[in-house]
């Protein structure tokens, strides 16, 4: 016999999922309906449109891609590059490098920017990689890069890729409703994230947004798109209309739970969403230098709602982190790539991040008598 479901009651601070609200998990038990209910097309438009809202946007080609925040990243990629297309990719930790893979998949020149984990790419460093390849299709950089907790400026580096007549590309996937996001007025054409962190709805969804420069692109393609399940030009018609055309079977229930995470977000506000992210982040950070630990990033590039850091000297990581999740039901995240074994990631995302959940990790530390600080 298998056992039945009966899960630990668990303390997310890593990277992702978040904690999800109450109110969230007791939408996902809504009962099913069909996925072309008109019921559920009301649903889905109510997303639309509070997604929208989120991203600050008025583009209509903004949907929710029915899989996590790595289908967002490849529905961008996959949509707008054909074979030959030159791109630009901003490498500075694991997400970078993912989407420099997809867009060599799609037959694209991939022309990277590379610059050390932790860090964040310049205007400089934009500038001199167009003096070598001055007319990209797409400039794609990381907003809030998940493996290092860096914050990537993009309204600073905006104007020098659409000079260039290039589109504009932002993986949002740590960044959305935790920290400042303007999609329209910082001109990006095409954005993607996920639903698992700051937003703190189940993994699994992934809303984007194409600009009205993105759609023609799209629609000037020469190439079929590689994905027939994540061609734009397809399932675009599942998520606006007048008469809505079945391309999938929309995971109705994730749906639900998405619609109202993002009730709960615009209930809070934008605005007081990141100053309560920023905030929150502020005394984590107090704590935390209290007891030893010492940050990856600087300061001015330091993403607040995932906090990577360095243990202080004389702990074993995995062993810290093991108990924290066996004996107190905390989770936090190892480091990945270049900082697997050296490193932290603390996340303080949507319902995780609050006063009480920087007390309880601080307490189960100060607790535990392997903890040396």
């Amino acid at each position: 016999m298998y056992n039945e479901l009966n899960t630990s009651t668990r303390i997310l601070m890593g990277p992702g999922p978040s904690d999800a609200h109450p109110r969230v998990l007791k939408a996902m038990s809504t009962p099913l309906i069909g996925h072309l209910d008109p019921e559920f097309v009301r649903i889905m438009d109510e997303v639309k449109s509070m997604v929208q809202e989120t991203f600050i946007t008025k583009n209509h080609l903004t949907f929710v891609v029915s899989a996590p925040g790595s289908a967002g990243m490849e529905t961008c990629l996959v949509n707008l590059l054909e074979p030959r297309d030159e791109v630009i990719i901003a490498v500075n930790g694991v997400f970078g490098s993912r989407m420099v893979d997809i867009a060599e998949r799609c037959g694209a020149i991939v022309h990277k920017i590379e610059v050390e984990w932790g860090t964040v790419v310049s205007s400089k460093d934009i500038k001199n990689i167009l003096d070598d390849c001055p007319k990209p299709k797409l400039v794609a950089l990381v907003h809030a890069e998940t493996s290092t907790g860096a914050l990537q400026p993009i309204k600073e580096i905006s104007d020098l890729v659409h000079n260039a007549g290039a589109l504009l590309m932002v993986d949002a996937v740590t960044s959305y409703c935790g920290v400042e996001l303007k999609v329209d007025e910082w001109n990006i054409d095409a954005i993607y994230t996920g639903t698992q962190k700051c937003l703190s709805a189940p993994p699994g969804l992934s809303p984007v947004s194409f600009s009205d420069r993105a759609v023609k692109v799209l629609e000037d393609r020469k190439t079929k798109v590689q994905s027939w399940f994540l061609d734009l030009s397809l399932v675009k018609n599942y998520w606006g209309g007048a008469k809505r055309a079945y391309h999938h079977t929309a995971p109705v229930s994730s749906v639900y739970a998405l619609h109202e995470s993002l009730r709960i977000v615009i209930e809070e506000g934008l605005e007081n969403r990141w100053k309560r992210h920023q905030e929150i982040h502020q005394i984590l950070k107090m704590k935390l230098e209290s007891l030893g630990f010492r940050y990856l990033v600087n300061e001015e590039y330091r993403l607040p709602n995932l906090n990577s850091v360095f243990l202080p000297e004389g702990n074993d990581e995995a062993m810290i982190r093991s108990k924290l999740l066996n004996d107190y039901n905390i989770e936090v995240g190892g480091g990945l790539g270049d900082f697997a074994g050296k490193i932290w990631r603390i996340g303080i995302m949507g319902e995780s991040c609050t006063r009480n959940h920087v007390n309880m990790l601080i307490s189960a530390l100060q607790d535990m008598k392997e903890f040396k600080n």
